[in-house]
C-alpha cells in the first residue's frame, strides 16, 4: 500500500472515530501468530474487524478460527480482485465469516469496509 496513502488511510479513520465517539486500533503485522494473538485479544472489547489477511487470506485456517471464535462482524478487504489472480489466490477462508468482502479498489476498500462492521450499517 504504502506509507503515504496508509497515513492517508490512518487520518481518515481517526477523525470519522471522533466525530461519531468510537474507539478505532489499527494493527499490521506480517507473521500470523502475531495476527492471531492479536484477533483473539479483541474478544469482548471490540464491536467489529476490518481485515486485510493479505496473502493469508488464501492459507491460514488459524485466522480464520481467530476470527470465529471472537464472533464479531468481520469485513474483509483486498486491494487488488482476488477473483482476478492466479487461480490459488481465488479462495478466501476469512470470507466465511465475513459480512462482507471488498475487492479490488484499492486504498478506498478500507473506506467502504469502515461504514460496514455494524452489519451493514454506514458509520
Amino acid at each position: 500500500m504504502g506509507i503515504k496513502p496508509m497515513m492517508a488511510c490512518v487520518s481518515y479513520f481517526k477523525r470519522k472515530q471522533k466525530k461519531k465517539g468510537l474507539d478505532l486500533e489499527i494493527y499490521q503485522s506480517n507473521h500470523e501468530g502475531a495476527l492471531v494473538d492479536y484477533i483473539q485479544g479483541l474478544y469482548q472489547k471490540a464491536d467489529g474487524i476490518i481485515i486485510n489477511p493479505a496473502a493469508y487470506t488464501h492459507t491460514s485456517i488459524a485466522i480464520l478460527d481467530a476470527l470465529k471464535a471472537i464472533d464479531l462482524p468481520v469485513v474483509e478487504v483486498h486491494l487488488t480482485d482476488i477473483a482476478q489472480r492466479e487461480d490459488y489466490r481465488k479462495h478466501s477462508y476469512v470470507s466465511e465469516v465475513a459480512l462482507k468482502t471488498i475487492t479490488g479498489k484499492g486504498i478506498q476498500g478500507y473506506f467502504f469496509g469502515f461504514g460496514r462492521t455494524d452489519k451493514g450499517d454506514s458509520i
